[in-house]
């Protein structure tokens, strides 16, 4: 068995901790370990001198499962390395949330034992995709997002216009600081923060959301997530920002933004006692109240 692990190029002593931790545990089992080569240049003098490690710069179908190590960051971020590729990801919490990163520390030796015995459920969750006309290359071929894609105003604190087609049928004109076109894995993310609804990762819709709209009547619209939108920005600069989960890139207001469901989807490892309704009340403390 082929596994691989992800983290961020900062290093912080709960991250180190938890390495530390799914090595030992990793090696009970034999199998290859090939850690994501800047994320080990990080690493402690004992970890970088271990005779079992090795490390990968890119991915391919070969491994069996990534294992990122972080917080829900570093998993958008462990998707650009996984891509198409179809490995599966597990998601090791040590910043601060941990929605999509779900098992903590202490709870490294049980999951990984879980996983190894096949006791495990995976979650395919849909990205979205990216085109730009005329054809920029700042984004490469990184042109797709898990969590969601804005448009947002740049050097600048005045407004956006960002006309809005779907399936090619004029929508509206958002007067906005923005506009955010999420998945359900992101609608727990930038998208909620802005008014936008919680969308269960298994149904198949997209969510359009005004960032401070100051058309009031603009409220956050879920669509299928077989439409193809398409925007249009103007404003009084000459650029907008773009952002797919945590990449940024600047383009000018002549670029018609088109996106649609991606071809292919990300798998994540989910224990058999997880659910998302249980995660809703774990991480944003659905029905705390002390009348409960």
């Amino acid at each position: 068995m082929k596994v691989a692990i992800y983290g961020q190029n900062y290093v912080k002593d709960s991250t180190q901790s938890a390495l530390k931790i799914l090595i030992e545990v990793l090696l009970k089992y034999e199998v290859e370990i090939l850690v994501e080569a800047d994320f080990f240049d990080q690493q402690l003098e004992e970890i970088r001198n271990n005779p079992f490690l090795k490390t990968f710069s890119e991915l391919d179908k070969s491994y069996d499962l990534l294992v990122s190590i972080g917080g829900d960051g570093t998993i958008l971020r462990t998707i650009t390395h996984v891509r198409d590729t179809g490995i599966p990801i597990v998601g090791i919490n040590t910043g601060r949330l941990g929605f999509l990163a779900t098992i903590q520390t202490e709870e490294i030796e049980d999951a990984i034992a879980q996983i190894f015995n096949g006791d495990y459920k995976i979650s395919e969750r849909t990205l979205l995709h990216v085109t730009t006309q005329p054809d920029n290359n700042s984004i490469g071929d990184t042109n797709y997002a898990l969590n969601e894609i804005a448009l947002s105003r740049k050097n600048t604190t005045s407004m956006i216009t960002v006309e809005t087609h779907l399936d090619g049928e004029y929508l509206t004109s958002y007067w906005a600081d923005g506009l955010i076109l999420s998945t359900p894995t992101g609608s727990t993310g930038y998208s909620l923060s802005c008014g936008g609804p919680v969308i269960t990762p298994e149904a198949n819709n997209f969510a359009l959301t005004p960032i401070a709209p100051h058309n009031l009547s603009a409220r956050p619209l879920i669509i299928p997530d077989k439409t193809i939108v398409t925007f249009k920005v103007d404003g009084r600069e000459d650029q907008f920002l773009m952002s797919l989960d945590s990449r940024i890139v600047t383009l000018p207001n002549t670029t018609t933004v088109t996106i649609k469901k991606a071809d292919f989807a990300i798998k994540m490892v989910e224990r058999l006692n997880e659910t998302f309704l249980d995660t809703l009340r774990k991480k944003l403390l659905w029905g705390e109240d002390r009348r409960n």
